[in-house]
């Protein structure tokens, strides 16, 4: 029993924080919030009968406030918008039965509607109040001390605390989550989406005490405009279509037209209403065919009757109505229809879309932090209006000061013709590049062929000088590309990426034409095209061959540093590597590694379906190195698993498979096992401790004799933590980096950190466009016993062996590749003869992921 308890407590921080590099002063994104340790919370349930929605529940709270004070001893309790209120003060009864009248429209359907409908109707709703808990803070400022280790987070008062801090933003705004968008700043994104700009927050106990992490927030929603314009911006085939009042819809249009508007709310226009209707489907009829029963039974046109009722002659009578009831005839004439503000966009985003709201979310340093402090000083903020007063919360307006640590680059290893050549990474950004210079282990590649993809006459004219090129530039690099290509460069049109099938036929007859010896097949495309996507899985999964896909806009530039990053990308495919680093991981950490006792880094990661596909499965991708002390080539293993799980199924079978491959290259089982796992939010932790770790440890369990320690450690990127140089005293105290990023290698273990574990921020690239994310790292179990200092060490010098680039990314490599992996997978099951449509009916399933083939599954083919 206690070696099961030991397994679901969190690693606890080794030591005080690390001590390496060069201090740096920033400022995070950071609240600190002052709290009362004897400040009691009344946490009670509250239940609204008939069940109303969200902003109608919202709507009782108030008036149940207004109308109640003495009832509710004179307070302002908090209201999180589904059961739970808290007071700062207890209410004179544990039981309270009250009932409120709110102006709301009795009719749910607009054609029931008569002249009675423009006189206000009231609802009456019971409401029950109880007492649940009450909730004292001692607890949590006992939590935050540096004493006791034992006690647990009080999880219930820093709930009532949050929803304490979010009722001011809540009456102010939109929300989504945990964002707020209070309607201030919007960019047109095109295609009836416009792209808001809101804010984040989230409570959290840190060292210094508790604090609110506040920052930008960027979301698409619908436009709210007319249903007619907003399918003329949705749908090209409909672009002119106010302009066509006689028009009608073709079957697919009404098809594309019923999935765009599904689910959306609108609002009508032909009289006043606080009525919002969610869109069901459209009318198989047009609006000039159909009928409805009015209240006596009769028949009525829904064309006279907006004639004869609001004296409305409905123009496009050749278009379907919005039908806004599964059950029942509940017709709405589209024109008469408008998109309800506030509403997420949920569909896929276009590139151009994507690009515009990157544009909106992508601030520099001083922007972004401009953007924060401007909304903890606005009305809607949390530290404004009344209710934090009232529980004797204080939010500090001020941003966090700390000191933060640069750790220096490592020095790494490139190729020069069979001598080795050590670089530092010296430049600001630690960029390095490859100019004289032979990457650490090139490739001989003698058998490829190129395929094009459509490109007009000129474009394909260009062909044979990018082979030229390209074999020049990987001979400069230390790759070997054979000049002549095992059979002429094959011109194929685009078409032939819509058919899987002609696809299959072509790229196999390549293959034959190589013997069924062919090592790399280039693809040059005239565009992107979902047909990638089948490329890709045909190559891997039932050919054997390594493709590398590349666009002709590029092929007209022909920059050397493209066909350097085409040759790198190319040589990691086939098996080389680009750096290494100089001083060996054991050299650095002498203490815990050596060089004949082999440790495996593994990343994992698990990509889901898109928001709106209730169907497809989720993606389970688990990479391990398998060199040493190199530790820079990778094996990885893909799963599909049940839609939308989040803990890895098979990872057990998958390590073991891993185990196997290191065997194979080394001849041995490694020491230790550093495994990093992403995408793991906090309240998962301890599932994902108790059920990956015991899977790995069954994994382990399957070799005679074998039990290594384990390093587990969850990397976080979807957090909201932002560091910032701090602004310089004077002018001779002026940082390098006062108006940019901080620089890579910048390292944050206290402060923002987590009261008792072992967590880290660390940003180890440097941020070209807008304000750097730093990657959390948040340590589970540390069998190995790392000190801070080393572990921050070596994810540090991991991010400068990634095979892609010359520069540390931001990302730990193992869950890179990880990433990249699982998305890959993803392609596998996005085939081009699938529907696009996403299903909402039938229970999920899980489709399993093809095989790949012998000569590519030990390859970094998801490079």
């Amino acid at each position: 029993m206690d070696s099961k308890l030991q397994s679901l407590t969190v690693a606890r921080r080794p030591d005080s924080g690390g001590s390496e590099g060069t201090m740096i002063a920033l400022l995070a994104n950071h609240f600190l919030v002052q709290f009362d340790p004897s400040q009691r919370i009344y946490h009670y349930d509250l239940e609204i009968s008939p069940n109303p929605s969200k902003d109608i529940a919202r709507l009782i709270k108030q008036k149940l406030v207004e109308e109640n004070s003495s009832v509710l001893s004179g307070v302002l309790p908090a209201y999180d918008g589904r059961r739970n209120l808290f007071s700062p003060i207890e209410f004179d009864k544990d039981k309270l039965e009250l009932y409120i009248n709110l102006p709301i429209p009795r009719n749910n359907s607009p054609m029931a509607a008569n002249i009675e409908d423009s006189e206000e109707k009231f609802k009456l709703f019971r409401v029950n109040i109880k007492i649940v808990s009450n909730l004292e803070g001692k607890k949590l400022r006992n939590y935050l001390s540096k004493g006791d280790e034992s006690v647990p987070l009080p999880q219930d008062y820093l709930q009532a605390l949050d929803v304490v801090l979010r009722e001011n933003p809540t009456e102010n705004c939109v929300l989504l989550g945990r964002s707020f968008y209070p309607n201030l700043t919007r960019k047109d994104l095109g295609g009836g989406a416009i792209g808001v700009q809101g804010f984040y927050q989230s409570l959290r106990p840190t060292q210094q005490g508790l604090a609110l992490n506040v920052d930008l927030s960027v979301t698409a929603f619908h436009e709210s405009i007319g249903v007619i314009a907003y399918l003329q911006k949705r749908i090209h085939s409909l672009h002119d279509l106010s302009e066509r009042k006689t028009r009608g819809f073709s079957r697919e249009e009404k098809k594309e037209a019923e999935t765009v508007l599904k689910n959306i709310r609108v609002f009508v226009c032909h009289r006043e209403t606080t009525e919002r209707y969610q869109v069901h489907s459209l009318t198989d009829e047009p609006a000039a065919n159909l009928q409805f029963r009015d209240r006596d039974g009769k028949n009525l046109q829904i064309v006279n009757y907006f004639r004869d009722q609001y004296n409305y002659e409905i123009q496009f009578r050749n278009l379907p109505c919005l039908q806004t009831s599964r059950r029942r005839p509940c017709y709405l004439p589209m024109e008469l229809c408008v998109i309800c503000e506030g509403q997420k966009f949920l569909r896929k985003l276009s590139d151009d879309q994507t690009a515009k709201i990157l544009e909106l979310g992508c601030r520099k340093p001083k922007e972004r932090k401009a953007i924060i402090d401007g909304v903890m000083a606005a009305p809607f903020s949390p530290s404004s209006g009344n209710q934090a007063g009232e529980f004797n919360l204080h939010v500090s307006r001020e941003m966090t000061k700390l000191s933060g640590r640069i750790l220096q680059p490592p020095k790494l290893k490139l190729g020069d013709g069979g001598n080795i050549k050590d670089l530092i990474p010296s430049r600001h950004d630690r960029q390095w590049n490859l100019v004289g210079s032979h990457v650490f282990e090139g490739t001989q590649i003698a058998r490829w062929a190129l395929v094009s993809f459509g490109g007009t006459g000129d474009q394909k004219s260009t062909i044979p000088n990018f082979i030229d090129r390209l074999t020049r530039r990987c001979e400069q690099l230390g790759i070997y590309l054979n000049k002549k290509t095992i059979i002429s460069p094959q011109f194929e049109s685009m078409q032939v990426l819509n058919n899987v099938n002609l696809l299959e036929s072509k790229l196999k007859k390549i293959q034959r034409s190589a013997s069924n010896n062919l090592q790399l097949l280039i693809c040059v495309m005239e565009k992107k095209h979902k047909g990638y996507a089948d490329l890709k899985r045909i190559s891997e999964t039932s050919i054997g061959v390594m493709s590398q896909c590349c666009l002709y806009q590029n092929l007209a530039r022909l920059s050397s540093q493209f066909l350097a990053n085409l040759a790198i990308k190319i040589n990691a495919k086939i098996g080389g590597c680009t750096v290494a680093l100089y001083t060996s991981l054991p050299a650095q950490i002498p203490r815990l590694l050596t060089l004949d006792e082999p440790v495996m880094f593994m990343g994992a990661d698990v990509t889901h379906p898109h928001p709106l596909d209730d169907f497809s499965p989720s993606v389970a991708a688990v990479v391990g190195s398998v060199n040493w002390p190199a530790a820079n080539k990778y094996v990885s293993k893909m799963r599909s698993q049940t839609h939308r799980q989040e803990i890895i199924q098979d990872l057990s079978i998958m390590v073991e498979e891993i185990l196997h491959d290191f065997v194979r290259e080394l001849s041995k089982l490694p020491k230790r096992v550093i495994f990093f796992r992403d995408g793991v939010s906090e309240t998962q932790f301890h599932k994902v401790l108790r059920d990956e770790l015991q899977a790995i440890r069954d994994a382990f369990s399957r070799f005679t004799g074998y039990n290594p320690p384990i390093t587990f450690a969850v990397v976080q990127k979807r957090h909201h933590t932002r560091l910032f140089p701090a602004d310089p005293v004077s002018g001779a105290a002026r940082n390098q980096f006062s108006d940019e990023n901080v620089p890579p290698g910048t390292v944050v273990d206290s402060v923002i950190t987590h009261p008792k574990e072992f967590d880290f921020y660390l940003c180890s690239h440097w941020g070209v466009k807008g304000t750097s994310r730093p990657i959390h790292y948040h340590i589970l179990r540390d069998e190995n016993e790392f000190t801070s200092d080393e572990l921050q060490k070596l994810v540090y010098n991991l991010c400068f062996t990634f095979v892609r680039c010359t520069k540390p990314v931001s990302l730990v490599p193992p869950c890179y590749y990880a990433h990249l992996a699982a998305y890959r997978g993803r392609l596998y099951l996005n085939q081009t003869d699938r529907s696009s449509g996403f299903t909402r009916s039938g229970s999920p399933k899980t489709t399993p992921l093809p095989k790949l083939q012998e000569r590519v599954k030990n390859l970094m083919f998801y490079c």
